[in-house]
Formats: structure tokens, sequence, C-alpha cells
């Protein structure tokens, strides 16, 4: 059926198919191609589409690699932060808790497991845990959903939806490797906190963008948070 008020495209030699042509991160116009006779004729749908993330940040150092993420992350944000890091962010940064929930769309506390992102019928794109500390990796691992931030975290797993992991430690034991790889052959992003230095990073500030940077690419998120390499 053609779309009150629109005017169609003729085109030759073309399949019956439907293409999606992302023109923004949560904008597309989806082209319909209805084959007739040695014609396609194409009509242009325009429709809006809403992404949504998830940001913990737990209590680890490194608060500010979760603070920029809500800043760059388009679409609507979900925030839940541990009673660790709230504690963590005004000791490591000068921005108050109430700024960082201003940041956010949805704020949840960590231990409100009757929120929505607990429950797998709740629809997100993606969760990132930044900073991922060594206690919520090894919760995440083992299946411990004791908290609201490791229970998202079971969801977006069950529902094989993405989930990246913002480690902030180092060294790692080999209890704590062992459970980056368990959850790593269940598809989940490692990322840890590691900047690169090709970008010839001048301030700390452009060592945190280049991490978030690399965790906006596993989103397929444009940015220009640091020089890519050439």
């Amino acid at each position: 059926m053609r779309p009150v008020g629109e005017k169609p495209t003729t085109v030759r030699n073309m399949k019956t198919m439907f293409l999606i042509f992302r023109t923004a991160f949560y904008h597309v116009i989806v082209f319909e191609f209805i084959e007739k006779d040695t014609s396609t004729i194409i009509y242009p749908h325009n429709i809006t589409l809403i992404v949504r993330f998830v940001v913990a940040i737990t209590g680890a150092s490194g608060c500010m690699y979760g603070i920029r993420l809500l800043q760059e992350l388009p679409g609507e944000k979900i925030l839940v932060m541990s009673k660790i890091a709230k504690e963590i962010i005004p000791y490591e940064t000068c921005i108050k808790i109430e700024e960082v929930e201003k940041m956010a769309d949805i704020v949840f506390d960590d231990d409100d497991l009757f929120a929505s992102i607990s429950s797998g019928s709740y629809k997100f794109d993606a969760m990132i845990v930044a900073p991922c500390s060594a206690s919520s990796l090894g919760k995440i691992s083992n299946g411990l959903a004791d908290t609201l931030i490791t229970r998202a975290a079971a969801v977006t797993l069950k529902e094989s939806r993405k989930l990246i992991l913002m480690v902030r430690e180092t060294p790692k034991s080999a209890v704590m490797l062992e459970n980056e790889l368990r959850l790593a052959r269940c598809g989940v992003c490692i990322l840890d906190a590691n900047p690169g230095y090709y970008s010839k990073p001048k301030t700390v500030e452009d060592i945190i963008d280049f991490v978030v940077g690399r965790c906006l690419d596993q989103l397929n998120i444009d940015h220009d948070l640091y020089k890519k390499w050439k």
C-alpha cells in the first residue's frame, strides 16, 4: 500500500525487497520496493527509532569513563550507580552526584530490583558498565544478580543484547582473567580502560576520550573523540 501523500519513484530491473538506510543513529528511511511488470516502484517511509542504553557505574576507580559516556551517547540513557560509585565520584572528580544524574533520562537505584531494566521484556539496545569493578565482573560472570546492575547485565546476556564491560583493574589475577574469558566466550565485549597513544593525547581528558571513543566504536556510533589510525 502506498503511503498517503508520498510519490513513488520507478526504478528498472530491481527485485522486490526492503532496504533500510541509516541517515542518523536513530533515524532511518525505509524504502519499499514493489515489483510491477519490469519496473519497481519505491515508496519512502520515514521512521524514527528510539535507541536506549543502560549505563552502569560501579565502585572502581575511573568513574569519569562512565560520566563521559553519558555525555556522548545518543538516544535515551538509563543510569544506575552503585553505592560505592556514588562515594567515588565526588572523591575523584568535582562533579556532584546530582549533576551526573541529570545527564541521564532515567535513573534507578542499584537496590531497585523492581526497575524496568530488570526484566527481559523491557527493551534496550545495549548495556555498558563503565567502569566495571572486579567484584561486578565476578558476579556477572558467575550469574549472580543480587543488585540492579548485575541483574540488568544478566538480562542483557540472556536476551542476546550488547554488553560492554569497561574493566578498570590492574594487575589481574587468574580468577579475574577466567571471569573475563567466560564472558568473552558468551559474546560480552571486555573493553579494558587501556588508552592508545598514537592519537598523541595532550591532556587527561584526551586519554579518557580515547577509551570512551573505543566504547562508542563497539556500538557503531560515529564520534570524533580521538584521531583514528590511518
